[in-house]
């Protein structure tokens, strides 16, 4: 089971979250073309190793968490709120 420690919340268990994706930068809605979309949208990295994740905390306090993870261990590197960059401690 796999526990992610909410800022909010404490920690919880991963059944409580929506995955959003892997954290990266949007493209600019004004000027990308549709093959910038296609790739935004639908490639990803998918690493073995650290990354960077967007979940939601549907089941708790209904906010995006940027969370550092390794994607093979599952360790826990970091927990930052997605909107403000307020970092909390991951839990051991």
């Amino acid at each position: 089971m796999m526990l992610l420690p909410c800022p909010w919340c404490g920690p919880r268990t991963a059944t409580e979250f929506r995955f959003v994706g892997e954290a990266r930068p949007r493209p600019d809605p004004a000027t990308a073309t549709p093959e910038q979309w296609r790739h935004y949208l639908y490639v990803h990295a998918n690493p073995c190793g650290w990354s960077t994740e967007t979940w939601y905390h549907r089941a708790g306090c209904r906010r995006y968490l940027s969370v550092e993870r390794h994607t093979l261990t599952h360790e826990i590197r970091a927990v930052r709120d997605a909107a403000t960059g307020t970092t909390a401690e991951a839990a051991p």
